[in-house]
């Protein structure tokens, strides 16, 4: 009988009985459980010191925090999986199912395999290994991820046009659906604010602008962002960046104003190398598209906004009521953002993905917590709303694909509406969801895809929809 699943298919995620079990904060301590569950062989306690806190301070003290951890989240009574003694620690998969390991199983029977079961097969193989788990400045475990990472690449160019054949179910090249290494740099603004950037996945460019909140590496544990990000990437290459002020970019910038975040795209443009291209805007980033557009007609090629406003809630019409809810939940994020109690935080999850389960909710409170100090996060709620784009929506001249939750609390969908009707031959599509912040198990993500894909194979021109 199963009662534990660890999935390393995607970010490194353990359930008990179906329910998610929140991880370690440290990075470290999941990147070990990590490495015992893919090594499955005992690992002495030096090594694991070497491979993750080589240095000055405690190395032994923080191993064996680790190990107190993993063994307080992994082990019941019967089933001792997380085993240590004086020299050696080492994984025990009692009644555990590992996504990697069944993959690899699967692929090797003989028998045909159901459909769903060909699906689940092939989804779980089009994920990266471990996303979200690199440690750049600890040499030894980067070049086993790596390696790890080559043989999962192995594994699914190998086995998945063998399913294919034997399931008969229609199956892409494996170079179609091939999600590249995650490649990170950083560039500077012309203000020298340092601005990380990343490139994923092969094919035709596609560049997001940035939105609230973004991590490059972070992004790819999050129930909202690790699935758009691995359908994006499928068949383009992505372009993405954190936003001066959070994620990897620089937390100190002295300016978070509009202009510079618009500014922030257009140097990571210039630094990707890419000349033509379509672009995607979530949230305030489509404002961001939205300037950049009509700024350099001759480089976009397609506009995507998603959850998008032309004006924030000081220049909107507002009632004096909004006005002062709006106001007030800056100071409190100002004051109580960086608090361990995720009250303040939670604001923000309920109104973003209201329809998120408590785990998943949980699980965004601590990476927004993670992505930006509190008061950044205010100073960003600052300039988003004094946004005011209006007089540039005439002026865009490229096909432009609007979409919108229909019961978006945090932006309405007449917002959206409004939007569409003033950008020349703009499509606007409303998909069934309530959430601002697309979760990748709704089939409203699923939509937002197609829909992308279909109008990058078109011209991009059309009229209003609901689905």
């Amino acid at each position: 009988m199963i009662d534990l699943e660890i999935d390393v298919l995607g970010g490194l995620s353990v359930r008990r009985k179906s329910n998610p079990l929140k991880l370690p904060a440290s990075r470290k301590a999941r990147a070990m459980l990590a490495l015992l569950v893919l090594t499955r062989k005992p690992q002495h306690r030096e090594r694991l010191c070497d491979l993750f806190w080589e240095g000055p301070d405690d190395p032994r003290g923080a191993l064996r925090s680790a190990i107190w951890k993993l063994r307080r989240l992994l082990n019941e009574p019967g089933a001792e999986r997380i085993v240590a003694d004086r020299e050696w620690v080492r994984f025990e998969p009692v009644a555990v199912k590992i996504d990697y390991k069944y993959a690899t199983e699967c692929a090797q029977r003989d028998e045909e395999l159901a459909g769903q079961e060909f699906a689940d097969l092939r989804a779980a193989l089009d994920q990266p290994l471990l996303a979200g788990l690199d440690l750049p400045d600890h040499a030894s475990y980067q070049a086993w991820l790596t390696m790890m990472r080559e043989e999962a690449e192995a594994l699914r160019t190998q086995l998945l046009p063998d399913l294919g054949a034997r399931t008969g179910a229609p199956l892409e090249k494996p170079g179609q659906l091939h999600l590249a290494r995650q490649k990170i740099g950083f560039t500077h603004a012309t203000d020298g604010t340092r601005i990380a950037w990343a490139r994923i996945g092969s094919g035709p460019p596609l560049v997001k602008a940035a939105n609230w909140l973004n991590h490059l590496e972070l992004d790819w544990d999050s129930e909202v962002w690790s699935p758009l990000l691995q359908e994006l990437a499928r068949d383009h290459s992505l372009i993405r960046y954190d936003e001066r002020g959070n994620g990897m970019s620089d937390w100190d910038a002295v300016n978070l104003g509009f202009a510079a975040f618009v500014t922030d795209l257009e140097t990571v443009v210039a630094q990707s190398g890419v000349e033509r291209f379509p672009l995607l805007g979530i949230s305030q980033g489509a404002a961001v598209a939205i300037e950049y557009a009509v700024q350099n007609p001759d480089r976009v090629s397609h506009l995507i906004l998603w959850g998008g406003y032309a004006a924030g809630w000081r220049v909107d019409d507002n009632t004096a009521e909004v006005r002062a809810e709006r106001e007030a939940l800056i100071t409190l994020v100002a004051n109580g953002w960086d608090r361990d109690d995720s009250s303040y935080r939670n604001l923000f999850s309920r109104a973003l993905i209201p329809s998120a389960t408590d785990a998943e909710r949980i699980a965004f409170d601590e990476f927004q917590r993670k992505t930006v100090s509190a008061a950044n996060a205010a100073r960003f709620l600052e300039t988003f709303a004094d946004i005011d784009v209006r007089d540039r929506l005439s002026q865009i001249q490229c096909p432009t694909l609007v979409m919108h939750a229909r019961g978006d609390h945090r932006v309405p969908v007449a917002n959206g509406a409004e939007l569409a009707s003033h950008i020349s031959g703009a499509e606007f599509v409303t998909l069934p969801t309530d959430n601002h912040l697309l979760l990748g198990r709704e089939h409203s993500s699923e939509l937002f895809v197609a829909h992308i894909r279909e109008f990058l194979s078109s011209d991009g021109a059309g009229s209003i929809q609901t689905l």
